[in-house]
């Protein structure tokens, strides 16, 4: 397979201002891209676009809202004006809300499949014809297990990353005929990120992500190689590989299983308070790759 470089190509990151998208974005620098960071918070953007600069790679913060279709076009012909092109388009912004499904609020439900599914179906629409228009080019998805087992207490997420994996098989199956566009996706279960953190909190309880977790770094290295060589999928974690094979295996089982396993863990974790978490505005405060859960 054509190895792709790296080095002065141009990559746009959704959801950059912390976690995975902050790692990547570092390992993209370092490996001397050109780095087009997104998020809703400037400030803190600015930030890693000067931490990428000092590493080697050129970086602009453009504040985006990956929900709002203008946003993503702005962030499209920003990056283009600047660097006069886009090699890869990272999706990787998301947000979840933990909760029994008819105690969330409709609204919470809504954003999540906004962020995490329209999110990513905007940054394909904006980029594609640009691609094709040039016969090459790479989305990269952060998918999650999630796309494999629908995951009790956190419908809408499931949802929306059962839909973002059927939009990049249907884009892969579209695109076909342009052999050097690549639309690809990564999965992995619990990362130990801030995103746990971050999440809408409709339950009231302390959420703890179960362990052996992935580390966000291993996910930027992951971004790292379906760059150099793209492919359909990658996965990470034992997490990942157990849930599919039992989903696959024993469906409904795994379900009750998990259902009992979230179910206990609830009546046992510490009571906090409910809150939207990072739905509606940015998390100023979590900010680091780490999530501290490992």
């Amino acid at each position: 397979m054509k190895t792709h470089p790296i080095n002065s190509s141009t990559i746009v990151i959704t959801g950059a201002s912390s976690g995975i998208g902050k790692a990547a974005a570092l390992l993209f620098a370092r490996e001397g891209a050109n780095v087009v960071l997104a998020s809703r918070s400037d400030t803190i953007l600015q930030e890693i676009a000067s931490e990428c600069e000092s590493m080697g790679g050129q970086a602009i913060a453009v504040e985006t809202d990956v929900t709002d279709k203008k946003s993503i076009q702005h962030l499209f012909d920003t990056a283009i004006s600047f660097f006069g092109k886009i090699d890869v388009w990272i999706n990787n912004a998301g947000v979840g809300a933990i909760g029994e499904f008819t105690e969330t609020p409709l609204e919470a439900h809504e954003q999540v499949i906004k962020t995490n599914l329209l999110g990513p179906l905007y940054g394909a629409y904006v980029v594609m014809p640009y691609f094709k228009a040039r016969g090459k080019g790479t989305i990269i998805n952060t998918n999650s297990t999630g796309a494999f087992v629908g995951n009790p207490y956190t419908v809408s997420y499931s949802a929306s990353k059962f839909g973002l994996r059927g939009l990049s098989e249907a884009l892969r199956y579209e695109f076909k005929k342009f052999p050097e566009i690549h639309v690809c996706d990564i999965y992995a279960s619990f990362v130990d990120s801030p995103a746990h953190s971050h999440a809408a909190n409709f339950i009231g309880k302390e959420i703890k992500p179960a362990r052996p977790l992935v580390d966000p770094e291993q996910m930027a290295q992951a971004m790292i190689k379906l760059t150099k060589t793209p492919r359909a999928s990658f996965h990470l974690g034992a997490q990942d590989r157990l849930g599919r094979l039992g989903h696959a295996l024993l469906p409904e089982f795994t379900g009750k299983i998990m259902e009992k396993v979230m179910r206990t863990y609830f009546k046992k974790a510490r009571s906090i308070p409910k809150s939207e978490g990072n739905l509606y505005r940015p998390d100023y405060e979590e900010t680091h790759i780490h999530g501290g859960f490992s």
